[in-house]
């Protein structure tokens, strides 16, 4: 069933007590009428348990497309697998808020939060259920996946980046990451904060994440400036989590590439490595605060 909320309604931003059962999927989204469709149509085809509850939570924050519409029109599909869909239109642009939102609307135990360009792999939310279960605090992803992009700048970033250690063997979360009820008690709200996914991240020790073999697509920015935007965000989105809780920082693993086997890298794909180098170059310099969204790195 779908609610949709007034766009002068007032949304509690601290998040419900995480006792029910079922897990909760939380989209936050502005203007996404080009993505939500390809992202709902992937959560609604997941594998899960037929007997686990599933309710899914479009956080639309200042949209003027047609994003709120096109989610509702999913409603009926959702309803044929007995899970709920709810879309809330709120009227304020902003994604921690969003985020919020989503918490105190959602009603499972367990806790998904999935960036509306992104697309499941079928399995995926399965695997986070079962990762999942279990009463000390946890943290789960899926393996990143970047479809091949269109520009030749973003195509040569993705064959650096898709090798870089945090992304080839860890569980960095952009775009897509789960927690259990023990672990969203680690915060209260979501902190208004660049990179929300390094802080939900750096909650857990590096024994308390868990990567599963399931993967979801998730585009990179196409072009140059597009990537040194997004780039330079990512690295303030780090050094303000690093400044504002410098307790976090420890649960930091970012797994590092020695210089034999960057080198090796390199020499095995030049161009690639001039891109990705230059990009995190020129993301140090020029002015702060540019638009683009935090991705994990």
């Amino acid at each position: 069933m779908t609610s949709k909320t007034p766009r002068d309604a007032q949304i509690a931003a601290t998040p419900v007590p995480a006792a029910g059962r079922g897990l909760s999927v939380i989209v936050p989204t502005h203007n996404g009428a080009a993505t939500i469709g390809r992202c709902l149509a992937a959560v609604v085809e997941s594998a899960v348990p037929r007997d686990l509850p599933v309710d899914v939570v479009i956080a639309a924050n200042g949209c003027t497309d047609a994003t709120v519409e096109i989610a509702e029109s999913f409603a009926p599909r959702f309803e044929a697998r007995g899970w709920a869909l709810r879309v809330l239109d709120l009227p304020q642009r902003g994604r921690i808020a969003a985020l919020n939102a989503g918490d105190a609307a959602a009603l499972g135990r367990l806790r998904a939060y999935l960036d509306a360009d992104v697309k499941v792999s079928k399995p995926l939310l399965g695997q986070i259920i079962t990762a999942l279960d279990r009463d000390a605090p946890t943290y789960a992803s899926g393996h990143l996946r970047i479809p091949r992009p269109t520009t030749a700048a973003s195509r040569a970033y993705r064959r650096f980046y898709l090798g870089v250690p945090v992304v080839a063997q860890g569980a960095p979360g952009c775009g897509f990451f789960a927690v259990n009820a023990a672990g969203r008690a680690r915060w209260d709200s979501f902190p208004e904060v660049m990179a929300d996914d390094i802080f939900a991240r750096l909650n857990f020790a590096p024994h308390e994440r868990i990567g599963v073999p399931a993967g979801y697509d998730r585009p990179l920015v196409e072009g140059w400036s597009r990537l040194v935007q997004v780039r330079r965000r990512q690295d303030e989105g780090a050094a303000e989590i690093a400044r504002r809780f410098p307790d976090l920082v420890a649960n930091e693993d970012k797994p590092r590439a020695g210089i034999g086997a960057l080198l090796q890298r390199a020499a095995a794909d030049p161009a690639a490595f001039a891109v990705y180098a230059g990009v995190a170059g020129a993301g140090r310099l020029g002015p702060r605060g540019g638009p683009g969204r935090s991705h994990s790195r």
